[in-house]
């Protein structure tokens, strides 16, 4: 080949990885199949056993593996310990027993009909009892039941299975050192050699990590911070590794000491790109690697290893679920949801396999087996779910989104200034559910002194907004305070989260209407409420009547809304001013019609000047 080629193969390569990618997911996840699926299917369309675009797989699937790794860092950050207390009943008992159960019953057949020694049984069973946690979220997000009851269990089990992928990953070869005869004596080494590390990642991550990250927040390099994040991802990864334990094991680690850290959000919008894109590689390569002859001549046998894996996890998971006091529907509905086999199931058959604990072959034919239940799994929970609804009693109403016990709210604050510090403290005394991130290293720091959890972030990058829970939030309350920032982030998050509803701090009245013009909900001018406050109080040493007073701050603010009004609709300053002046007594008439005003504007006027508000909770 000429050397011109040589150079140009791999750009080709990459293009050819890009174009799949980008027919087949979103043809896949159009019929409700899923990214997942898309990916598979279109790593075995350019891989050997398709059209031979991309002949090599292996060297692709090392450089994929990083997408796990990457992963592993992401559920790491958002398993933080609060949130764990919080589900603690249903992670450890239902999660554990779905586990156990299952994988106790798939090991069993495995070990009787795959006749594999016991170790790789153990493999298999473990592997094919995780649930595909893309798939089952997708389904609990298109029906809008992720707070219903049964969906809130079934993110229980999902969340056990992310705790349990780490020691299943770091099981495997020991597990492999045992089988093959290892000594006692290598084994504990081992084991030691992999404890020390583990003791030198968790100092790292609890003296060393946040440190490091402040002093690149003060030098304001965002590339340096995304650089930062992932040398600690993959740094911890390649120790790990070094001492015979899985790279996930250290990529779940680092995201767990960093999961209460200030700078969580801002370092998962940085590792989400690299993840998304190297976990689409990841399934591609695992699609690639997938012998299609192979799963040809075995039609028969892996459809049915396909049903009878469908059949015991669902199984299992309706018998717990009623056993822990969930209805029949309910427990029909959760048991749909988790029936395909889980991503990493992808990663424990080779993984099993490179130890000797599964022949390839046997390896192959079990990637086969979680990729139908994967393509199968939504078509199944879809069916069952027709079927909860048509077996629900007459009298029972349907699953209907809850709010957990405790919650009363979800508010996202963007900015904790003075103004943004305030409003934390209203929130926090009906104990609201709320996030805080800000871009101020030390603002941030001092906070923490005062007890408030503040994180890290740049308010003005969609990334941030949607890893600090945009998505979920009820309201978004914008405290930033320069005003060209906060009518940026309003626009994106009306853009972006129109479901939520946005409260934003202006600076005067231009910024005010401009933020109007924007879509904010609800608004308030940093120094308006605070002056006609003080002007109140002022008044109430001179006069000895406080009704007087508080109509005149009323009037004073019923004029100004007025005037914003009119201004919002086209008018100039001063022709406002003129139509709605302050009087030396209340308004008791209708404001007397100005020239040039068009008959809407005037409207807006008289209404406003009767004490009819032009947006019911507008405070401006």
């Amino acid at each position: 080949m000429p050397e011109a080629s040589q150079h140009g193969g791999y750009l080709v390569s990459v293009l050819i990885f890009l174009g799949a990618a980008v027919a087949a997911v979103p043809l896949f996840r159009f019929v409700g199949l899923g990214a997942v699926i898309g990916y598979l299917f279109a790593g075995i369309a350019i891989g050997p056993s398709g059209f031979r675009f991309i002949a090599d797989a292996a060297t692709t699937l090392e450089i994929a593996e990083l997408g796990v790794v990457l992963l592993l860092f992401i559920v790491g950050l958002e398993l933080k310990p609060s949130r764990l207390i919080a589900m603690k009943a249903d992670i450890l008992l239902l999660g554990s027993a779905q586990m156990a159960v299952s994988a106790l019953v798939i090991g069993a057949l495995a070990l009787t009909i795959l006749h594999v020694p016991f170790w790789g049984a153990a493999a298999v069973g473990v592997a094919l009892a995780f649930s595909a946690t893309a798939v089952a979220l997708q389904l609990l997000g298109e029906r809008g039941a992720l707070q219903s009851n049964y969906g809130r269990r079934a993110f229980a089990v999902l969340l056990m299975q992310d705790i349990l992928v780490v020691p299943v990953l770091a099981l495997i070869p020991l597990a492999a050192a045992r089988g093959g005869g290892g000594s006692l004596s290598s084994t504990m080494m081992s084991v030691g050699t992999s404890l020390g590390a583990i003791a030198a990642v968790v100092f790292a991550g609890k003296y060393l990590l946040n440190p490091l990250f402040r002093v690149l927040a003060h030098a304001g390099a965002r590339e340096v911070m995304t650089a930062a994040a992932l040398l600690v991802v993959l740094g911890t990864a390649v120790l790990m590794q070094a001492c015979g334990m899985s790279m996930a094991l250290g990529a779940f680690l680092a995201g767990l000491l960093l999961s209460e850290s200030q700078f969580r959000h801002e370092l998962e919008a940085d590792i989400e790109p690299f993840r998304g894109l190297l976990m689409g590689l990841f399934f591609m390569s695992v699609g690639m690697s997938i012998d299609l002859n192979l799963v040809l001549r075995n039609a028969v046998f892996l459809v049915a290893m396909a049903i009878g894996v469908i059949v015991v996890k669902s199984a299992v998971v309706y018998v717990l679920m009623r056993a822990s006091r969930s209805t029949h529907c309910e427990s029909l509905s959760g048991a749909g949801v988790l029936t395909p086999a889980g991503e990493f199931s992808f990663v424990v058959f080779p993984l099993a396999a490179s130890y000797n604990l599964l022949p390839a072959e046997t390896a192959n034919l079990l990637s086969a087996i979680a990729a139908l239940t994967m393509v199968a799994g939504p078509l199944v929970a879809n069916g069952i779910q027709r079927w909860s609804d048509r077996a629900r009693p007459a009298g029972e109403q349907p699953p209907a989104e809850v709010v957990p016990d405790g919650a009363r709210g979800n508010v996202l604050v963007i900015g904790f200034g003075r103004f943004g510090q305030m409003v934390v403290q209203v929130l926090l005394r009906e104990r609201v559910d709320v996030t805080v991130i800000d871009n101020d290293i030390e603002r941030i720091r001092n906070a923490a002194r005062f007890g408030f959890k503040v994180y890290f972030g740049d308010g003005m990058r969609l990334d941030v907004l949607r890893a600090a829970g945009a998505t979920e939030a009820r309201v978004i309350a914008i405290c930033v305070d320069k005003p060209d920032q906060a009518l940026t982030i309003v626009e994106m998050v009306k853009q972006n989260f129109p479901l939520a509803r946005v409260n934003v701090r202006a600076y005067d009245r231009i910024h005010a209407i401009a933020l109007y013009g924007a879509g904010a909900d609800y608004l308030v001018r940093e120094t308006f409420e605070s002056a006609i406050r003080f002007g109140g109080d002022t008044l109430s040493e001179l006069i000895d009547d406080p009704s007087r007073v508080e109509d005149a701050v009323e009037e004073v603010r019923r004029l100004d809304l007025a005037r914003l009004a009119m201004q919002q609709a086209g008018a100039s300053f001063s022709d406002a001013v003129a139509a709605a002046p302050i009087q030396p007594e209340p308004l008791t008439t209708p404001v007397k019609k100005s020239k040039g005003l068009s008959h809407e504007t005037q409207d807006i006027v008289e209404q406003a000047a009767d004490g009819a508000p032009v947006r019911a909770t507008e405070r401006v």
